[in-house]
């Protein structure tokens, strides 16, 4: 059954409501969700009824055996209106999904790590013009692969502005069967790295995939990133951001390592079996995909490459008080993380038209070089809803992760909304569904 906090029109008639009501207190103080105003959605122009097809779209992809189990939180006006666990935890574990479980982000790591250095752009550490190599003169010197084979050297330095979006000219290694250098990132075994100044070391054995500024190509450009954090900050990457946007926005159950204390509640990760379409748990996937003890993204609980590219397990909690941060202009319950101006900035397209056209149907988003969608300083911008083709608002700002997460802000229509599943390279169109679901239960907008 749906472990749910119902809307104050939703409740069932074979129970009496103060009973509901008191149950829906205690499972959202449980989760932490005390730290977030509750209301019911009629309250925030939105239908109770019309909301309850969030709950069917998650049961449908949980009865369809799409995923094991799914939460949502929807927020209007910065208090939840919606928030329910449907599912499982796991292909080999029947225990009901709850509110305050735990996922691998995976790439919504990218936009917290992306806020923590524009932090220290904000202190003057740094400029966006800067090039790389003068926080990192690892990188001094690299070639770009040619089509044909050959190596060029670099015609100019990549910036730290090309590192935020992805124009830096590295890539990930996602298409090694077709992208000779996505061979050699696999080969180098990037992941493996003891560490960031590790990874960094061989990454600058590596070519590049393009020169920097000439297009848009997703990469590992934003663990880099956290190490220029490293050693702007002097402090390792994972407690500059424990310590600058973790504990003052009280997200309390956001780790690269999960402790002890907290595994229990370590979902599982999945992928889909080519040869039967089932479901399996990722652990027993084959090599290198499968769990690797002491390897960053795979092994959660020995962590010591700390990666700002993919590296954070969260829940929909704590992850709607970094999202409500942003919708908010850089602030949540008195903690100041960034300037509204800053945020602003971050989340407006930054990518050229000839950037963006080069980046057509990139991974991890088919979105990046289709009209009506570009890209900021860590955040995928809907600049054109009705290019894109999807029910939304010109303004949205948001990312994925590669198991199959995803969130997004909407400004315009004062939305926070969060979606959690665990399957890697998931074909469900889940952003679009939940978009649907979220936006045809409005019934106040507030676009003009």
């Amino acid at each position: 059954m749906p472990h749910v906090i119902p809307s104050a029109s939703g409740y069932s008639r074979s129970i009496p409501r103060i009973i509901l009501l008191i149950l829906s207190i205690f499972i959202a103080s449980s989760a932490g969700a005390q730290l977030f105003e509750r209301s019911s959605p009629d309250e925030e122009g939105m239908s109770s009824v019309q909301l309850q097809r969030l709950s069917q779209l998650a049961s449908k992809y949980v009865a369809e055996g799409r995923v094991p189990g799914i939460v949502n939180l929807v927020m209007r006006n910065g208090k939840i209106v919606h928030l329910e666990a449907v599912g499982n935890r796991g292909v080999d574990d029947e225990t009901p999904m709850q509110l305050d479980d735990l996922f691998r982000i995976y790439s919504m790591t990218k936009p917290i790590t992306s806020v923590a250095a524009m932090q220290l752009y904000e202190e003057g550490k740094f400029q966006l013009s800067d090039p790389v190599t003068k926080f990192v003169p690892e990188l001094h010197g690299l070639n770009v692969l040619n089509d044909d084979g050959t190596l060029s050297p670099v015609e100019r330095e990549m910036t730290m502005h090309q590192l935020l979006m992805h124009t830096a000219g590295f890539s990930y290694g996602f298409h090694p069967y077709r992208d000779p250098v996505d061979r050699l990132y696999v080969a180098a075994d990037l992941t493996n790295a003891p560490d960031l100044e590790g990874f960094v070391s061989k990454l600058a054995e590596l070519p590049l995939r393009s020169q920097p500024g000439e297009i848009y190509h997703y990469s590992v450009a934003v663990d880099v990133t956290g190490l220029v954090i490293e050693r702007l900050s002097g402090l390792p990457l994972d407690e500059y951001i424990d310590s600058k946007i973790l504990k003052p926005l009280q997200m309390n159950d956001t780790f690269f390592e999960v402790p002890s204390t907290k595994r229990e509640r370590f979902v599982q990760n999945h992928f889909i079996n080519p040869d039967t379409g089932s479901l399996v748990n990722v652990d027993y996937a084959p090599a290198p995909y499968g769990y690797r003890k002491g390897v960053a993204l795979s092994d959660y609980f020995d962590v010591s490459l700390i990666s700002g590219g993919a590296g954070l397990v969260s829940t929909a909690l704590d992850y709607a008080r970094f999202a409500e941060m942003l919708r908010r202009g850089g602030s949540l319950d008195g903690a100041r993380i960034l300037g509204p101006k800053s945020i602003g900035f971050m989340t407006r397209n930054h990518l050229s038209e000839d950037s963006m056209h080069a980046a057509w149907e990139q991974m991890p988003t088919p979105d990046i070089g289709r009209p009506g969608f570009g890209f900021g300083l860590g955040f995928g911008v809907v600049t054109d809803a009705a290019a894109l083709g999807v029910l939304g608002s010109d303004g949205e700002y948001n990312w994925g992760g590669a198991a199959g997460t995803i969130f997004w802000v909407d400004p315009v229509e004062e939305l926070v909304v969060v979606s959690l599943i665990q399957l890697m390279q998931s074909p469900w169109p889940l952003r679009a569904d939940v978009q649907v679901a979220v936006y045809q239960a409005l019934t106040e907008s507030y676009e003009d």
